[in-house]
């Protein structure tokens, strides 16, 4: 099976290196700048599960290539509709699609551009980032892959994903439920994002202040309200390990978002917490924190934009 991975960052990277490493056929479609790169340097992946050097195999957009078997997306969601006008040339009618984007919206223009039968639900936990040579510093104990058929289920091709993934210095997990796992974790790093965005701070002195632990609860049930009133597969019971999850993380725990800010980089304010405001909107639902932790996230996008 050929595995083609959209981007070789810290997400895509990292999969998708692993895999390598196992000896799994991947190809990695990148922008002519990382390809130099990784040519240059090799894929390296510095982490606490054990280092790699590889030598992957590139792609860059508009090179011949027979389609691949899957496509995994694991770009940030501003560069969706580039990434996906990038992939399509190397999707062909049987091709699976694995998204690792954080949130839903993504799902809507996957659908439309590649058949919903065609769209596998997927996620990912880990905290990566890429040094200024490139490499990928993996620095959590999670480092966790799900993928599954949508909404539900268990497939014949997805049985053959996981005992193709069976063995990677990762983990990769197959979902017989993977919308409700996708909204699960969407309710958590919406309201982790936000808070630590918010405050420009980690998790734990947030937590600790005295208003801190009260701020965090009213965002994060604003949120789940709105899920829910969605329809989402999102139970009482889900949520609330989403709540505990909050309050045991580390201290010093950032958001991916909140990391970005502090580079300076561009951010997934429309698609994450936007994207909730939409849909609180159609529902009717009032939601005040979430709109300041939105508000404060276009501030930064119009002070980035005009400095």
């Amino acid at each position: 099976m050929r595995i083609l991975f959209v981007g070789a960052g810290a997400v895509g990277g990292y999969f998708g290196g692993r895999l390598l490493e196992k000896g799994v056929d991947v190809t990695f479609l990148v922008r002519e700048r990382r390809k130099q790169e990784l040519e240059k340097y090799g894929l390296v992946i510095h982490s606490i599960h054990g280092d790699a050097v590889l030598a992957p195999r590139l792609l860059v957009a508009g090179e011949s290539a027979e389609p691949f078997d899957l496509v995994v997306f694991s770009n940030k969601a501003y560069h969706l509709d580039g990434a996906i006008a990038d992939a399509k040339p190397y999707v062909g009618e049987a091709t699976m699609i694995l998204p690792l984007l954080n949130g839903m919206a993504h799902m809507e223009a996957l659908w439309k551009a590649f058949g919903r039968e065609n769209v596998l639900g997927g996620l990912c936990f880990i905290e990566t980032t890429l040094n200024e040579r490139g490499e990928i510093i993996q620095t959590s104990p999670a480092h966790e892959m799900r993928f599954g058929e949508w909404p539900a289920g268990r497939t014949e091709r997805v049985k053959a994903l996981e005992s193709l993934f069976a063995g990677a210095n990762a983990r990769f997990r197959l979902s017989e439920q993977i919308a409700a796992d996708m909204w699960n974790k969407y309710l958590f790093i919406a309201t982790m994002s936000g808070v630590t965005t918010l405050f420009r701070a980690p998790i734990g002195p947030i937590r600790s202040g005295e208003y801190g632990s009260v701020i965090i609860d009213r965002l994060f049930r604003e949120i789940k309200t709105i899920i829910q009133a969605h329809g989402a597969p999102l139970t009482d019971e889900m949520a609330e390990r989403q709540r505990t999850q909050l309050e045991q993380i580390a201290p010093t725990m950032k958001s991916s978002m909140q990391r970005d800010m502090e580079k300076g980089q561009l951010i997934e304010a429309d698609h994450l917490q936007g994207y909730l405001l939409a849909l609180a909107k159609r529902h009717g639902i009032h939601a005040p924190m979430l709109e300041a932790v939105y508000h404060n996230l276009k501030i930064y996008e119009a002070s980035r934009a005009t400095s």
